[in-house]
């Protein structure tokens, strides 16, 4: 089984000419554009989405240059993202160093998330192909209404379990999807295929999401790149805490109510307990493996190839991480 570092080095080439690309297509006659772009780019992230493009696209035998470009366009649109949400969640720490908003504001950050947003669809007409653009599109529009789903349950307790999956399936899962499919979708395999790998993405995206969860709970600040409990100071009801209210003593509800209400870190320690005593952590674990093994059961019928064996890999380092 191919570890993460055994991913990166299959694809390095092709993540070479992306980032190359990333690089050329971030200039901007704006120098706050081109500096903060680059903070942001450059920041430690591990290029799971573009990653995924080039994986699906080479299990297919694509001979083309068309994933490079869908690649660095998947990364701007996630980036994107990334600035946006940490103003909305005015927050300080991103993959262990300081988000754009701390160090250059809000304003700034949200307007370089636009011109990454606009960028992106510049280099996607540039494809000239209409049915990539449909993806793109359609998975732009459902991220962004995904993070109005997710403004309207913070500080909300009563956030059922199907409302939060909805989110991180709009919200994150999405991109993955487009990834995923794209390379099928260029490859021009048959509609089946990129169904295949568009189900792949999105559960391999819900399962990274569901780790991410369970790490904000169990991960140390520097695994993580962020504080642990960032999310409860945001007020996200997340699965943990979801599953935690529903099957908790009459005390702990109230602690957790009250504490998903308020936000902030003031009810960190009784939270972690209730998690811990209701194992919230372990049935949020055992939903992403659910996810993962969903996505492994997508692949079947993939060509046999060192990139299909990437992905199936990729299916398990979503579940067996500790960042």
């Amino acid at each position: 089984m191919m570890d993460i570092a055994a991913i990166q080095t299959l694809i390095s080439y092709d993540m070479q000419a992306v980032n190359a690309l990333i690089l050329k297509r971030l200039r901007s006659d704006v120098a706050l554009v081109n500096q903060l772009g680059h903070y942001i780019i450059n920041s430690g992230g591990k290029r799971l989405r573009p990653m995924l493009l080039l994986l699906s696209a080479r299990a297919f035998g694509y001979q083309g240059t068309h994933h490079i470009n869908l690649a660095a366009i998947v990364e701007f649109i996630h980036t994107a993202t990334l600035l946006h949400d940490d103003v909305v969640d005015a927050s300080q720490l991103r993959r262990g160093q300081q988000t754009a908003n701390s160090v250059w504001g809000n304003e700034a950050s949200v307007l370089v998330g636009d011109f990454l947003y606009s960028r992106a669809f510049q280099m996607m007409v540039e494809v000239n192909n209409m049915r990539v653009m449909e993806i793109l599109s359609d998975a732009t529009n459902i991220i962004a209404e995904g993070e109005v789903l997710q403004l309207l349950n913070c500080h909300e307790p009563d956030t059922s379990e199907a409302d939060y999956l909805r989110v991180i399936r709009s919200k994150t899962a999405k991109l993955f999807e487009a990834a995923a499919q794209l390379g099928a979708v260029i490859s021009e395999q048959p509609s089946e295929s990129a169904q295949a790998m568009a189900k792949y993405g999105a559960h391999l995206g819900t399962a990274f999401q569901l780790i991410d969860d369970v790490l904000d709970y169990s991960a140390t600040a520097s695994e993580m790149g962020k504080n642990v409990g960032d999310d409860l100071a945001e007020g996200k009801p997340t699965l943990p805490l979801i599953y935690a209210l529903k099957h908790g003593t009459p005390a702990q509800q109230q602690i957790l109510r009250e504490a998903i209400s308020k936000g902030g870190k003031e009810f960190i320690t009784d939270v972690i307990d209730s998690l811990e005593s209701t194992d919230a952590i372990g049935y949020t674990a055992h939903a992403a493996q659910k996810e993962a093994d969903m996505a492994i059961a997508a692949l079947t019928g993939l060509p046999s190839s060192y990139y299909t064996d990437a992905l199936y890999a990729l299916a398990k380092f979503s579940v067996n991480r500790s960042y």
